[in-house]
């Protein structure tokens, strides 16, 4: 079978570190016979670019018939007084396909520890996974503002709740089967909704252990005792706070990939890290985050787990081997940490 995968290469860094990804994608590829075609669609300021519009109509369509997704990094300066911004298109896209479940590990590398701000004992062992609500909560409620007050209205359904808590539960089933659900129930009526819901989800999974914290607790433990954690599910605001903190962890954005999932079609890789406009087009961008969106693209839509593990083992071998692009303190450029992390895939 040949699969379909759409990429939105989008702006800034992104053209390089979506090459990146591709090349480490085809020699994966030719070793364990995976048949692919690709689509490129322009997206964010490419697509203001291209049609006057960060999500135009033919990128969407293209998106909506792919087996899966992959995405580089859109945004610019340029692009700050545009009438739609090329962030509204992601948001857009994410409405447009249903992307739901936003999914981010947290490992860290042995050979990048001294980069974290931790101390060394606080983030050994470090390796749980980020499950965010992405299309419910208080960002998509009503919004009121008016001179001297404002409103916001954080809305949830228990459905809606449901079905994140069972893709929470269902990575936890493959790892080490423990369920972090945080909320804030002792004040929030949202909260005390996704406790419940989260209790009669547990049920159904008998073999995985779900706990509760609250969710400036959990902000205290994520930086305490990292290691503590294995799946942590929220809602979104709070998973957009936790997921940025759970980021530094590692060190650096640029070891970070992502996955966004829907109901059902297709879901969505990138890395956590902007479009970098600074340094873009002087190939010195880290394509690690790419590239491990890559990994999990092969892992999560198409159940290629031994080339995920491949490129995953490649990039730990490589940065082992001290091949480390400017933002993780060595000389390598884009071309350099590509050209490693393909000749070490085995």
């Amino acid at each position: 079978m040949t699969y379909k995968i759409v990429t939105l290469a989008g702006d800034g860094i992104g053209p390089e570190i979506m090459a990146a990804g591709l090349d480490v994608l085809a020699a994966v590829a030719e070793k364990i016979n995976f048949s692919y075609e690709l689509t490129a669609q322009p997206f964010g300021g490419a697509g203001i670019d291209a049609a006057g519009h960060p999500l135009p109509e033919e990128t969407l369509a293209a998106t909506k018939s792919a087996d899966a997704i992959l995405l580089a990094a859109i945004g610019s300066p340029q692009y700050d007084t545009a009438a739609v911004r090329p962030e509204q298109g992601l948001l857009a896209l994410r409405k447009e396909l249903g992307l739901f479940a936003n999914i981010r590990p947290v490992k860290i590398f042995d050979a990048l520890k001294h980069l974290s701000p931790l101390k060394p004992e606080r983030i050994e062992g470090v390796d749980f996974v980020m499950v965010r609500e992405l299309t419910g909560g208080i960002y998509f409620g009503e919004h009121t503002l008016e001179e001297t007050k404002a409103r916001d209205v954080n809305d949830y359904t228990a459905e809606e709740i449901d079905r994140i808590i069972r893709k929470a539960f269902e990575l936890a089933q493959g790892r080490n089967k423990l369920v972090t659900s945080i909320d804030k129930q002792n004040v929030l009526a949202t909260s005390k909704l996704w406790r419940q819901v989260a209790d009669r989800v547990a049920a159904d999974y008998p073999d995985v252990t779900l706990e509760h914290q609250l969710v400036d607790s959990a902000a205290m433990l994520m930086i305490t005792n990292p290691a503590r954690f294995d799946v942590v599910v929220t809602e979104n605001l709070f998973g957009d706070i936790l997921s940025d903190e759970s980021s530094v962890l590692p060190g650096t954005l640029g070891v970070m990939p992502s996955a966004s999932h829907a109901a059902s079609g297709p879901s969505l890789y990138e890395p956590i890290h902007g479009s970098a406009p600074d340094i873009a087009g002087q190939g010195i961008a880290n394509p690690i985050s790419m590239i491990l969106s890559v990994a999990m693209m092969l892992r999560e839509s198409f159940g290629e787990n031994s080339g995920a593990e491949m490129i995953e083992s490649a990039v730990d071998q490589t940065l082992s081997q001290g091949v480390l692009t400017k933002d993780l303190g060595g000389t390598a450029t884009t071309a350099e940490m590509t050209t490693a992390i393909i000749a070490n895939l085995a």
